[in-house]
């Protein structure tokens, strides 16, 4: 599902949509069948040997079924529910020190055949434009291997009925509390991926997300004045047991706010997102100024994501994203010269096999073994995120594990790994980093950003503002943002809350490349503090 899809099932016109919005439509018993491993296995054989023949020096075989349920609901009506399947063939081959790509959904051997073929002639058109050849750091051979989503309870199983129930519960629930008008979503994916390479792997996958966002609005009848939150849930890589309501791992604020760690109650949140709605109508507006910034994890992510993650990229440091994502300030020499990207408590790391995380999987969609590695290190930058083809351009032995593609029918390249921010080594709970706090802003839920072509320059808003004084929370308060420069923000961390706070936030529709492709990624963090940042009144901005 491509973000101008999203805008479409997102939009206006929802229940006016019938048309499928990846692949085609198909009925929700479709969502629980799947391709024959052994039938997978043949095909991609045909397509290795094929590529061999014609000349390829290396192949990969990427045979994918990418399902999808959208169901869509507005108060007490529903809007929409699609079921979509998209099945094909993606061949990456290089010859003559080129690579080539092409795509098939002729799911026989004489379709992969052709496709191979057609794969090696294109490689060896580019070969006559390359300055030199590409150069893959080793991968081992896993011979047949499988990996699934650690899952309960398989979101497609579930009926389509106790869904939208759920989501027509969750909207009574909300309009009960004072909301005006809400809209809830249930997005689930499952990716049944298989990968074969001229290195010998044979890997199997089945990878499983899901998201349950809404947003409640409330409304002044007598001004007119409105305002809106959005669920406080994060997208995660695991099943239907997400949303069984023990809301295990949430962690309630010092101000009451209640914030979700590895279970969600969606009902519990939408109750209290009608009332806080209500609230922010009254809540006075900031004075802008400097202020102490603490930090809840269900608004880091969204910061990790735009000034860590994406500068870390090694294809934007190198200028391969210029065109449409940007460069990076953080660029090579910075490695060499021990930048210190932050202060000495903020450690961030990246993690393609952190249980619950939207980028979970045993092998990325070049078959290398996901891990976790270190990018900054006490405050200094250490590393960034590389594929095969990148590896060697840092001295590299390996790869990161942190390729994708988001079909069949798109060439794998270099994403975004799950990056976090790693919680602090000394026990400190929330109540106790505001304790000390005597000017600052407690900010919860991410809302609108804005940031550079370089991840340097940035601007934050979020979905609930509470004003420190003296050590307390005094009230709520509204039209917030704090602008930020990258280095010197990370620089101003003085805390961070210890690991039982310590949960995860997420994008489903990461956008990057051209043609444009979606990821979904989860960034992890626990309450930190950051001091000294300068917070703009956006009611006064905006005129």
């Amino acid at each position: 599902m491509h973000r101008r899809d999203f805008l479409k099932v997102s939009g206006l016109g929802l229940a006016g949509l019938t048309l499928p919005f990846y692949g085609r439509a198909i009925s929700a018993e479709e969502l629980l069948t799947s391709l024959d491993v052994g039938m997978k296995k043949t095909i991609a054989d045909a397509a290795l040997q094929a590529a061999r023949e014609a000349g390829a020096s290396y192949c990969d075989v990427r045979i994918g079924r990418y399902l999808r349920q959208f169901v869509i609901t507005r108060e007490d009506k529903v809007q929409n529910v699609v079921n979509t399947e998209s099945t094909g063939v993606g061949i990456r081959v290089i010859a003559n020190g080129a690579w080539g790509f092409a795509a098939t959904n002729d799911l026989t051997p004489k379709g992969v055949v052709q496709a191979a073929r057609r794969a090696t002639a294109i490689a060896k058109a580019n070969a006559r434009t390359r300055t030199e050849p590409v150069r893959l750091a080793p991968a081992p051979a896993f011979g047949e291997v499988a990996w699934r989503t650690p899952i309960r309870k398989n979101s497609m199983e579930v009926p389509v009925k106790d869904k939208v129930d759920l989501l027509l519960g969750v909207n009574a629930a909300a309009m009960k509390a004072g909301a005006d008008f809400v809209n809830s979503m249930l997005f689930l994916v499952n990716e049944q991926k298989y990968f074969a390479s001229t290195d010998g792997s044979y890997i199997d996958q089945d990878v499983h997300r899901i998201w349950a966002p809404f947003t409640v609005t409330a409304v002044d009848k007598t001004t007119g004045k409105f305002r809106t939150r959005d669920g406080l849930s994060a997208p995660m890589g695991m099943g239907f047991e997400y949303l069984d309501g023990d809301a295990s791992g949430k962690v309630v604020s010092p101000n009451g706010v209640v914030n979700y760690g590895m279970s969600y109650d969606m009902i519990e949140d939408a109750v209290a997102a009608a009332r806080q709605a209500r609230e922010k109508l009254k809540a006075p507006s900031v004075k802008p100024g400097k202020y102490d910034l603490v930090l809840d994890p269900s608004h880091t992510w969204l910061t990790i994501h735009e000034s860590i993650g994406h500068p870390l990229e090694l294809d934007r440091v190198l200028g391969y994203e210029a065109n449409y994502a940007g460069t990076s300030f953080a660029t090579l020499d910075k490695l060499k010269g021990k930048f210190r990207y932050g202060s000495e408590i903020v450690n961030v790391f990246a993690d393609k096999t952190q249980p619950g995380s939207l980028g979970a999987v045993g092998y990325d969609d070049e078959g290398v073994k996901t891990k976790r590695w270190d990018l900054i290190r006490d405050g200094i930058l250490v590393d960034y995120q590389t594929i095969r083809d990148q590896a060697h351009i840092l001295g590299k032995t390996e790869s990161d594990g942190c390729c994708y593609a988001d079909s069949w029918s798109s060439v794998q390249f270099q994403r975004m790994a799950n990056v976090s921010l790693a919680p602090g080594k000394k026990k400190l709970s929330v109540a106790d980093m505001i304790k000390d706090v005597e000017n600052g802003i407690y900010i919860i839920g991410d809302g609108s950003f804005s940031i550079d072509q370089q991840r340097y320059n940035a601007q934050f808003g979020g979905q609930l503002f509470y004003e420190i004084k003296n050590g307390k929370i005094t009230q709520m308060i509204e039209d917030v943002a704090y602008q930020i420069r990258t280095p010197e923000f990370w620089n101003a961390c003085v805390a961070i809350c210890d690991e039982s706070d310590y949960r995860l936030g997420g994008s489903f529709f990461d956008g990057k490349g051209q043609p444009g492709q979606v990821s979904a990624v989860s960034h992890g963090s626990a309450t930190a503090r950051f001091n000294g940042i300068n917070v703009i009144n956006t009611a006064r901005s905006l005129g």
